[in-house]
């Protein structure tokens, strides 16, 4: 148990900050809340008022957003294998040949049907 002495005592000087901080803030910040507070913000524009369930968003939206954790995962997947690519070998660069071939097959496929288009 000794090893994890040192942890232990740190979570605990960081849990007391953080509920001093919070406490501190609900003590010595302001309270004066209103109807402009609650208000949502739309830099400085009246906001518009939204359809009860939230209104829909285009589906461009999502295919952006799955693009881009497409290639997040790419870049997940590629920078271990750029590290240690001395060790790996022919094989390896075959796999990511083809791993890039498949993630660039699809980018070029919602760039064709038109996913990246904002008009």
């Amino acid at each position: 148990m000794s090893p994890y002495i040192g942890i232990v005592i740190l979570l605990a000087i960081a849990s007391g900050f953080v509920a001093l901080t919070i406490l501190t803030s609900v003590l010595v910040g302001p309270g004066r809340y209103n109807r402009a507070k609650y208000d949502s913000y739309e830099c400085g524009i009246e906001p518009t008022p939204q359809p009860v369930g939230g209104g829909r968003f285009p589906v461009k939206y999502y295919i952006t957003a799955m693009l881009f954790i497409v290639f997040d995962i790419e870049i997940v997947f590629l920078y271990p294998w750029a590290v240690a690519f001395d060790l790996m070998g022919t094989f390896a660069l075959v796999e990511m040949i083809l791993f890039i071939g498949a993630v660039f097959i699809a980018y070029f496929y919602v760039l064709r049907r038109g996913g990246l288009d904002w008009d």
